[in-house]
């Protein structure tokens, strides 16, 4: 028979089940024993992976293998060295930005055993000692009492008004009240285990004795830490696509310096061995070799722009992630809400009313909620208490009710503390007329029982059935858009009863009024909501709190509509389904309730299944398994742990939902003009391609490795890095997702490359045939030497020319800006004066084998740039037209 959880036994059972007295706790040599058995009271954490092997790992990828064979046959088959050491020197950058990027990718584990409350407080041998955090065990007699932190998982077994606060493990965004009695069933959530403490939450009330009963990895936040350490990383739409695209230059590669190589031979072009070179050549010149570090630099001044609008990047892939982003699951409390109790609606005088337009008249609800309350206000103005309690004080502060005078007029002489069995408190306060004041608050349902009598303004009368049944609904109707609802009576007494207790002071009431209180969006929540969706993105709640707060809080965002509740499922529900009939059914799902970290991971890996890309927000202990497994994870700068700071790709530094859809935005426009730029970097090496192959193959003088090596530093380089910073391209997030199933070559990239790296090839070919054709000087050797000059000016400026095509795939120039991006400008004019100097200063010509041009020859070079323009604005033109029609 399986043993049955903690939470469902006795305590009688749990004490046998770990061998202690409750009240001698373990002997010193018991827990000796079990410490050298189970080990310290502590996370294992991740291996690490040190600086070197962090920067090897950088070479996995293989797109820089490509590269890094390309540098070695440079060298050593072409003895191109400088070619190589360019190559060299980009493979090495794009290293070095990558682990630096990614030099704290393995904290949160780390964190997570920060985490821990250095010292307990524990009963051994019959005596009180204060030990070490790692030196509880299995056992250990454990005394709480509010401020401190729980240092393992217990089993409660006193409880005096023991309040826990476990937000950042279960994501519930009120503190739990605890209890001792044993719990019905065995599949209980985390967040209705009452009777248990668990590692890391933080005591906020009252005072209780438990005993250990899981540590270290045993523990719920072990299980979390367990599941962190186990979580694969995922690899990103962007390293993908250039793994893809990698291997598909390959291919190309090899298969055009094979027909080069075979076709040559076949012709008797030249010798076996010079056929070799020139093929190894070509396949030399078809790599870009600068495009992993352009990716990088782009992906870098992303982050850049991102962290100027509170995005803070930890993994540079994130930042292309987010714009292919299909699902955001975000956590609840902290990121969709405040996490700050706030009153919302106050019911008086029977009526409701928005607890922004006060308490007004002479209704006592308000000297009730702050004098019934044992919120502690420090000198700086920070409060100290329950959040229920505090949101109560706060709430008197914006109505302009000064406490202080009111405790100092009228002083706490006595109080019934709160029991979670009545579920009321009551302070009793002298009057300046010497009666006494009793202030009660508690449950409606409790408090209702005891009260006589209702005040109306001022006035008061015998209360009724009708004003119970109006104040019944008024508790059911705040209660069904999830505010958590408290009842405020009074009466005045003209002496102090002899006995202060329930039975003395909690009778003959007077109802004072409702107050409706919850956790409430952030203002901008919904506004985000409604942009994700907008951009066809799915935003869905994944919460710890109960299922009525969650759906009334989604409502209210706009992630479902009311009364859409097939959309919400509980954990339990979620515990019910096989995986297979989750994933059947997981696009029903935008609201997930009362859930473990585990459902959290499982809800992420669903949709991961269907080919979505997921982002995962939370703040808490709970989100970092699930934090780690999306595809972006999106931590909380201020109220989020360092566990879960640690495990996302992604930190918001302000808290803000908002900024989330602004990184999408970010993330979008970034994977477009890497596009761009490889649009720009693919079609200007294909055209070098063709030309050097069609040379080949007509028996025409090649243009030399030089050429071919000064055109691709000046022209590749500066122009593809100012296309990563061209202007977001308007309605972009009108767009659908990519996905995950898209490339670069996506949404006509593909075709464009082709035909217009055939385009400048062909023009640059045109421009050698006019040179030879229509010579300007005489003589076999000038007449090639002219031409061969032309089509090496023509290759390098056509390629300055066509970046001005490629700022949109489908826009016209001349809509998106031609000169809109300054960087741009800039990065033109230098590769212009970069390449014309090889020409036009002296000196520089017999070092590049070029010739001095004329202004014949010139305007043909300069004609076949200007063509290029009007050719590829003539065919979107087209394009677009027959998109429209």
């Amino acid at each position: 028979m399986t043993q049955r959880p903690v939470y469902a036994q006795t305590d009688a059972e749990v004490l046998t089940a770990v061998d202690v007295d409750p009240k001698r706790g373990l002997t010193p040599q018991q827990a000796a024993e079990r410490l050298a058995q189970n080990g310290p009271n502590a996370l294992a954490k991740g291996e690490k992976k040190t600086l070197v092997q962090r920067f090897l790992a950088q070479f996995k990828d293989f797109m820089i293998i490509v590269l890094l064979v390309a540098a070695l046959v440079a060298g050593v088959v072409v003895h191109e060295w400088a070619d190589a050491g360019i190559i060299l020197a980009v493979v090495l950058l794009n290293a070095v930005f990558g682990v630096f990027q990614e030099s704290k990718a393995e904290e949160a584990i780390d964190a997570l055993a920060e985490m821990a409350t250095p010292n307990a407080h524990v009963r051994r041998g019959g005596a009180v000692e204060t030990i070490a955090s790692p030196d509880l065990v299995i056992g250990d007699i454990v005394l709480l009492e509010a401020g401190d932190v729980v240092p393992a998982d217990l089993r409660l077994l006193e409880s005096a008004n023991l309040k826990a606060e476990e937000s950042a493990l279960t994501g519930e965004s009120v503190p739990v009240e605890k209890t001792t009695a044993p719990l019905d069933g065995t599949d209980v959530g985390i967040g209705d285990r009452t009777n248990m403490a668990f590692m890391n939450a933080n005591i906020t009330y009252g005072r209780g004795v438990g005993v250990v009963v899981a540590t270290g990895m045993q523990t719920e936040v072990g299980r979390i830490a367990g599941m962190i350490n186990a979580a694969e990383e995922t690899t990103t739409p962007l390293q993908e696509n250039l793994k893809q695209l990698g291997k598909s230059l390959t291919l190309m590669i090899l298969v055009i310096a094979a027909i080069v190589f075979g076709v040559g031979l076949w012709r008797q072009a030249a010798s076996l061995p010079e056929m070799f070179l020139t093929a190894i050549s070509l396949a030399v010149a078809a790599i870009p070799e600068g495009l992993p570090a352009i990716v990088t630099i782009i992906l870098a001044l992303g982050t850049q722009k991102m962290a100027k609008r509170n995005a803070l990047v930890r993994k540079l892939p994130a930042v292309e992630t987010l714009g292919s982003t299909d699902i955001i699951a975000s956590d609840k409390t902290g990121t969709l809400t405040q996490n700050k109790m706030t009153v919302e609606k106050v019911y008086y005088d029977g009526a409701l009313h928005d607890a922004a337009s006060g308490i007004q008249g002479g209704n006592r609800m308000m000297t009730i909620m702050n004098f019934a309350n044992d919120t502690k206000i420090q000198e700086d103005g920070v409060m100290l208490g329950d959040p229920t309690e505090t949101a109560l004080v706060a709430y008197g502060q914006t109505q302009g009710f000064d406490l202080a005078a009111a405790l100092t007029a009228t002083p706490r002489v006595a109080e019934v503390p709160f029991d979670s069995e009545r579920k009321l408190m009551s302070t009793v306060h002298q009057l300046e007329d010497g009666r006494f004041l009793v202030a009660t608050k508690g449950a409606p349902d409790q408090l209702l029982r005891r009260v006589t009598g209702i005040a109306t303004g001022d006035a008061v009368a015998p209360i009724e059935d009708a004003d119970r049944d109006a104040i019944l609904a008024a508790n059911t109707g705040m209660a069904k858009q999830a505010l958590r609802v408290l009842m405020m009576a009074y009466k005045v007494v003209d002496a102090m009863p002899a006995t202060i207790d329930s039975a003395s002071v909690e009778n003959e009431l007077i109802f004072a009024g409702l107050v409706g209180m919850i956790d409430p969006e952030r203002p901008e929540a919904a506004k985000a909501v409604a942009e994700a969706k907008a951009a066809g993105i799915r935003p869905m709640m994944i919460t710890g709190d109960h299922q009525d707060t969650a759906e009334a809080i989604a409502v209210r965002l706009g992630i479902i509509d009311a009364g859409e509740d097939d959309a919400v499922i509980t954990g339990a529900q979620l515990d019910a389904q096989s995986d297979e009939e989750f994933a059947k059914n997981v696009t029903k799902y935008s609201v997930y309730a009362r859930v473990a970290p585990e459902h959290k991971v499982r809800i992420v890996n669903a949709w991961q299944k269907r080919g979505k890309v997921v982002a995962m927000t939370g703040d808490g202990v709970n989100d970092a398994p699930a934090l780690k497994a999306a595809d972006i994870g999106i931590g909380m700068g201020i109220t989020g742990t360092e566990v879960s700071k640690g495990a996302s790709d992604m930190v918001l530094a302000d808290d803000n939902f908002s900024t989330i859809v602004v990184a999408v935005e970010e993330g979008r426009k970034v994977f477009s003009n890497i596009q761009k730029s490889i649009q720009y970097l693919l079609s200007a090496n294909l055209g070098e391609v063709l030309t050097l192959f069609m040379m080949t193959m007509l028996g025409w003088d090649l243009l030399a490795p030089v050429h071919i090596l000064w055109i691709n530093l000046v022209t590749d380089t500066f122009p593809a890095i100012a296309l990563g910073v061209e202007p977001t391209e308007p309605g972009i997030m009108k767009q659908k997702p990519r996905g995950r199933k898209s490339n670069f070559f996506s949404g006509g990239v593909g075709q464009a490359v082709i035909w217009q790296g055939l385009l400048e090839g062909a023009l640059t070919l045109g421009v050698y045939f006019v040179g030879i054709t229509w010579p300007v000087h005489t003589g076999s050797a000038a007449i090639h030497a002219d031409a061969l000059t032309m089509a090496y000016a023509t290759l390098g400026l056509i390629q300055l020319f066509h970046a001005f095509n490629v700022k949109s795939i489908h826009q016209s120039l001349f809509t998106v800006g031609a000169f809109r991006n300054k960087a741009f400008n800039w990065a033109i004019l230098a590769s212009f004066l970069l390449l014309a100097v090889t020409i036009l200063v002296p000196g520089f010509n017999g070092l590049f084998h070029v010739t001095s041009l004329d202004w014949h020859q010139w305007a043909t070079v300069l004609g076949a740039g200007v063509a290029i323009i009007v050719i590829v604005e003539l065919v979107k033109l087209a394009l677009r037209l027959r998109k429209n029609k």
